[in-house]
C-alpha cells in the first residue's frame, strides 16, 4: 500500500521556513547596497561640483589679478615712456636735438643699481650715449697735491648761505677743544635736502668693515657701534643685490690692510681714502692690476680706502672726482642725473667733510646732481672732494640716530646692509 506521506510527495515545511528568511535577507541587503552606491555617487558628484566651482572662482580671481597687473605694467610703461621718449618735432629730431627732460631722466636711471635698463626700452644705444655725452663730466686726471693740505692750520672755511644747525654738544666741545669738534649742518637745494658733517680732526675718520666677507652685511648703525665709533656714512661700491651687502667691489683698505683687491672688477674704478698722514687721496686705479695696487698702497701709505666708479656710457653714469687741488671738475649740463648722494672732502686745514642727500621721492625730492655736490663742497671749503656710492645706499649716522636714512621705504629710519663705511671715533 502506497504511503501518501513520503518525502517525494509532501514538502518539508521547516525547510521552507528556513529558506524564506534567507531570501528576504538577501533582498534587503541588495536594497541597502544600492542605496549606498547611490549615495556615494551623489557625494562624488557633489565633490566634483564643489571642486569645479572652486576652480572657476580661482580662475576668475587669477584673471582679475592678471588684468590688474597688466594694467599697472601698461600704465608704468606709458608713464616711463613720457620720461624717456624724445618728444620733439621731426624737424628738431633731424637736427639731432633732444628733449630737455632726457638730460635728467636718462642719466638718473643709468646711475641706479636696478633700473639701468629702462632707457634702453625707449631709446637706442646711440641715442643714450649721445645724451650722456652732452651731460657728462670732463675727465680729471690730476693727482692730489698733499702740500695744499696743512693739518691744524687755519684752512678756508667757506659756508653756503643756508640753514645750518650745530649740535649743542659739539658747540661745547668746540669751545673746550676745537680740534675735536663735530659740526652738523643742514643743507637744502632746489631738488634735495642734505646733511653735512664736519670733522675737524681727520685722524678720527677711518674705514670700518665686516671683514672677513660673508653673505650679508650690517646696517650703518651697527657698523659704527661695533667698531667703537659715534658717527659714519656709507662707503664705496659693493654687492647690493637683494640688500645682502656682504661683499665689496674693487679695492678695500682698512687700517693699512688690503682686505679686497680687484681693481679690474668694474670699469673706471677710482680709489678714495686717507693716508697715514690723514690726507684724503683720490686715485684712478682702473688700469692697475692687484700687484700694482699693493705697491700703491704701500708707497702712498694708504690706511683706509674704498673704490667707486667713474664711467659715462650707455650702460652706466657714475662719477668720482669733484674737486682736485681746489679746481672744480668741468662738465656739460648738470654732469649727471638727480639721485641721493654721498660725498667726502677735505679742507686745507685737514678738516673732513661728509655730505649726504636724499632723493628718489624722499621728502618730495628728486636728489642732487654732480654740480650740486661741487657747489656744496666748494662752499664748505673743500680743496679735494669725491663722490661715493649713492642711491639707496646713501646714509649718515650720528650719536644713536640716523641723520640721513635710506630712501627705500622699507628701510626707513635705517640703512641698507653694508660691507664697509667711513666712521668717526
Amino acid at each position: 500500500m502506497q504511503n501518501n506521506n513520503t518525502p517525494n510527495n509532501t514538502p518539508d515545511k521547516s525547510n521552507l521556513q528556513r529558506r524564506r528568511p534567507t531570501s528576504v535577507t538577501r533582498s534587503r541587503f541588495g536594497y541597502a547596497k544600492n542605496n549606498i552606491q547611490k549615495n556615494n555617487t551623489n557625494e562624488t558628484k557633489n565633490t566634483n561640483n564643489t571642486k569645479s566651482t572652486v576652480i572657476k572662482i580661482a580662475l576668475r580671481c587669477l584673471a582679475v589679478l592678471m588684468t590688474f597687473v597688466a594694467a599697472i605694467v601698461i600704465t608704468l610703461y606709458c608713464a616711463l615712456g613720457m620720461l624717456c621718449t624724445n618728444r620733439v618735432s621731426k624737424e628738431e629730431k633731424a637736427k639731432g636735438n633732444i628733449s630737455e627732460i632726457l638730460y635728467i631722466t636718462v642719466p638718473t636711471f643709468l646711475e641706479t643699481g636696478q633700473f639701468k635698463f629702462i632707457p634702453s626700452l625707449y631709446l637706442s644705444a646711440d641715442a643714450i650715449q649721445s645724451i650722456v655725452d652732452k651731460n657728462k663730466m670732463e675727465d680729471m686726471d690730476a693727482d692730489v697735491d698733499e702740500n695744499l693740505i696743512n693739518i691744524g692750520s687755519d684752512g678756508q672755511k667757506g659756508y653756503l648761505d643756508i640753514d645750518m644747525t650745530v649740535d649743542p654738544k659739539d658747540k661745547e666741545n668746540s669751545e673746550n677743544n676745537d680740534s675735536q669738534a663735530i659740526e652738523i649742518h643742514e643743507v637744502s637745494g632746489a631738488t634735495y635736502y642734505g646733511t653735512m658733517m664736519v670733522v675737524k680732526d681727520p685722524s678720527r675718520v677711518s674705514l670700518a668693515t665686516i671683514y672677513p666677507w660673508r653673505a650679508e652685511g650690517v646696517t650703518l648703525d651697527k657698523l659704527v657701534k661695533d667698531n667703537g665709533g659715534i658717527a659714519g656714512i656709507n662707503g664705496g661700491l659693493y654687492n647690493s643685490y637683494n640688500n645682502t651687502g656682504g661683499s665689496p667691489y674693487g679695492v678695500v683698505v682698512s687700517n693699512g690692510e688690503i682686505q679686497y683687491n680687484k681693481p679690474q672688477q668694474w670699469p673706471g674704478l677710482v680709489l678714495i681714502g686717507l693716508t697715514e698722514n690723514n690726507i684724503l687721496q683720490i686715485i684712478d686705479v682702473s688700469k692697475m692690476n692687484a700687484a700694482q695696487v699693493e705697491a700703491l698702497v704701500k708707497e702712498r701709505k694708504i690706511r683706509d680706502a674704498v673704490t667707486f666708479q667713474d664711467e659715462a656710457s650707455d650702460a652706466n653714469n657714475h662719477f668720482v672726482q669733484l674737486i682736485i687741488n681746489g679746481e672744480e671738475r668741468q662738465m656739460n649740463g648738470m654732469g649727471s642725473g638727480l639721485n641721493p648722494r654721498t660725498a667726502i672732502g677735505q679742507r686745507a686745514d685737514g678738516t673732513i667733510l661728509m655730505f649726504v642727500t636724499d632723493g628718489r621721492g624722499k621728502n618730495g625730492h628728486l636728489g642732487a646732481s654732480a654740480s650740486d655736490l661741487i657747489e656744496v663742497m666748494k662752499n664748505f671749503g673743500a680743496v679735494n672732494a669725491a663722490n661715493l656710492d649713492g642711491g639707496s645706499s646713501s646714509c649718515m649716522y650720528y650719536e644713536d640716530r640716523f641723520l640721513m636714512d635710506s630712501v627705500t621705504f622699507y628701510n626707513s629710519n635705517s640703512s641698507w646692509k653694508l660691507p664697509a663705511g667711513f666712521i668717526v671715533k
